[in-house]
């Protein structure tokens, strides 16, 4: 028997579960391989560039030899007072940018990593629940006891987080949040953050806001920043990311911003992993922030384009769907017969007969099975060849479903 063969995990490995996206992502791979188009309307990956004008700034920067050293862990003082300047101008939140913003490698690794520096093993960890992997995830590495909490109506959620609070021990020490949410695109309201203050202050719990889709919406709807609500620094932090508002997802560029305490936590966790990201990159993000509003705006459109064509087309298949009013996937229940495979095995089924692959809700817990989440990514021809592959292949997949 070799090394390797002996080789074990640590303990926590045994609480990840196998990861069911990278179970349709091998089957899409390997599709792919052996010749098949597979429309991906699964992963949350913007295929549209990013603005002309911030790749033209990240190759200027990138010929500068000085980008090339080692970057200030926290991130540019000209990117962090920026990203300072957009939340008084986009919110009216007034930030001290040398102690309540910090730079992030995107925001799934600004949440891992505070996860690292606020919670320990005992803490309890409230999470919406269907919720996306790392907001669980992050804090269970940590070694964390995650509570998830069924989303709902704001007011029956809300009570829901008040019996926690008041019927759980250890109380909760974090409640992880997403709005507007992925994977179901519900929405709040400053009063709903407000509320969430109150209890936070009442029950002295920490908030982190995940705020990845802040400027994907539709229909003259305008998200909320959590800062907006009163005292919200006070108990937590916002995460943001340019991933979707710039397309720079592989760029890797996100932000943390409120409490300077908490900041200071996750920027002294940082100091121990990683040493920020590559000057150009930030640079890049300081154009996208500065000169780019027109270029969200044209994006949103075509969002909101592929939302209609995609909502619409379910619908005449006879799927019912909300139309979501921010972010860019639509949540949706799977209809009779359908639900009775599961939302796994008809994901696998779907790329298997159609082509197409979306993301199974069971992948966001077990509050999300019967539903599929379809992200709105590829272009208006493409999502529209995705109907047609779909409606095509529904009677074998009933076929199957009834056996």
């Amino acid at each position: 028997m070799t090394i390797g063969e002996t080789i074990q995990f640590s303990q926590r490995m045994e609480q990840l579960p196998p990861y069911l996206f990278g179970m349709i992502n091998k089957m899409k791979m390997e599709k792919r391989r052996n010749g098949d188009d597979v429309i991906d309307l699964g992963m949350g990956n913007p295929i549209d560039p990013a603005p002309d004008i911030v790749t033209r700034k990240l190759c200027e920067v990138a010929q500068d030899p000085k980008s090339h050293r080692y970057p200030v862990a926290d991130g540019l003082a000209h990117l962090r007072r920026e990203i300072a300047l957009n939340y008084q101008k986009d919110y009216g939140v007034v930030l001290k940018s040398d102690s309540e913003v910090i730079v992030t490698i995107g925001s799934k690794e600004g949440i891992s990593h505070l996860c690292l520096a606020l919670v320990g093993p005992g803490d309890t960890i409230l999470v919406p629940a269907p919720a996306f992997p790392v907001h669980i995830y992050a804090a269970i590495i940590a070694g964390g006891s995650v509570i998830r909490v069924s989303l709902g109506e704001p007011e029956v959620f809300l009570n829901r987080i008040k019996r926690m609070c008041e019927n759980i021990l250890p109380r909760p020490r974090l409640l992880i949040l997403n709005y507007p949410h992925n994977p179901t695109s519900e929405l709040a309201t400053v009063d709903f953050f407000a509320e969430i203050v109150a209890l936070a202050q009442k029950y002295r719990f920490m908030v982190i806001h995940d705020f990845a889709y802040a400027k994907i919406a539709f229909d003259g709807y305008k998200p909320p920043s959590f800062l907006e609500a009163g005292g919200a620094r006070d108990v937590g932090v916002e995460f943001g990311s340019f991933s979707k508002t710039y397309n720079m997802a592989g760029w890797r560029l996100g932000y943390c911003v409120g409490n300077r305490k908490i900041v200071e936590g996750l920027a002294k966790i940082k100091g121990y992993y990683d040493y920020g990201i590559f000057a150009a990159i930030q640079v890049a993000g300081i154009v996208a922030m500065r000169d780019c509003e027109a270029e969200i705006g044209e994006q949103v459109e075509r969002y909101r384009q592929r939302r209609d064509i995609l909502c619409e087309g379910l619908e005449k298949m006879g799927w019912p769907v909300n139309k979501p009013q921010a972010g860019m996937f639509a949540w949706v229940k799977m209809p009779q017969p359908y639900d009775k495979m599961g939302s796994m095995q008809f994901a696998m089924q779907l790329m298997q007969e159609a082509n197409v692959a979306v993301a199974p809700g069971i992948g966001f817990g077990e509050e999300g099975e019967s539903y599929l989440r379809l992200a709105m990514v590829e272009n208006e021809h493409r999502i529209r060849q995705a109907l047609r592959q779909m409606r095509r292949a529904l009677p074998q997949i009933e076929a199957a479903a009834s056996r």
